[in-house]
């Protein structure tokens, strides 16, 4: 079994509590980090540029990606233009589209051309990674982010379309894919062994990397054990005598 250490995939962190960020950053093993308007709102974020300037006066080092929230492109590119001042080491979230379905693509085009590192966002088909990549200039960097778990969701095994979506970009040395949503840590076993560049993850499954290679017998001996533990803290009890009687 690999071990963390052994990957060549990037791991980064998804979220937007400010202890979990800090408490990932602190690991070695994590290149960068995500996040979104959905989890800023679910963590309970009011400002978002605060939030953002506050994270990044101690993230200086490694890549993080904020979002644009606007839905017309105008707007969505002074957004665009605002996060990426804040810092080198952003890169702006741009989704696929707008709410309305229309492709961003012309947007993206526009700040690629002007050096904006990129990080195209809410894919989910390979279409939409062949489309992307016809507006990207390949001397700045992008990531390409499918939302494999999501895609797993439909009951689609997404392995396959990744690979595709690796061969779409071969052309472009400075885009990367990156795995979106992951269910669990299997999917960054998987995305590690087809060679996509990144996969983000929730804090809860990166927890999980200290148990790759795990002997699972005595896996199963711990949970045995916290069955056991959780029925005795909780004061269950039965009466097995009376019944049998």
């Amino acid at each position: 079994m690999i071990k963390a250490s052994e990957f060549t995939i990037k791991l980064f962190a998804d979220g937007a509590d400010k202890q979990g960020i800090l408490e990932m950053y602190a690991n070695p093993l994590i290149s960068g980090f995500t996040t979104n308007p959905t989890l800023m709102r679910k963590a309970g974020v009011t400002d978002y540029e605060s939030f953002a300037l506050d994270i990044l006066s101690t993230i200086k080092d490694r890549s993080i990606s904020f979002e644009v929230f606007a839905d017309e492109f105008d707007e969505m590119e002074k957004q665009a233009r605002l996060i990426a001042s804040w810092g080198s080491n952003v890169m702006v979230k741009i989704p696929v589209t707008n709410t309305k379905g229309v492709f961003t693509g012309p947007l993206i085009k526009t700040l690629s051309n002007d050096g904006i590192p990129l990080n195209i966002t809410a894919i989910l088909t390979l279409e939409q990674v062949k489309q992307i990549t016809k507006f990207l200039c390949k001397d700045t960097p992008a990531i390409i982010s499918v939302f494999a778990g999501r895609i797993a969701d439909t009951g689609k095994d997404p392995i396959p379309m990744m690979k595709k979506c690796l061969s779409a970009l071969n052309k472009h040395p400075k885009a990367e894919l990156l795995w979106a949503s992951p269910r669990e840590l299997l999917n960054v076993i998987q995305a590690n062994d087809i060679g996509c560049h990144i996969i983000t993850a929730t804090n809860d499954i990166l927890k999980k990397l200290n148990l790759l290679g795990k002997d699972l017998t005595e896996y199963s001996l711990e949970t045995v054990k916290m069955f056991y533990d959780d029925a005795s803290k909780a004061g269950f009890t039965l009466d097995a005598t009376e019944e049998a009687a």
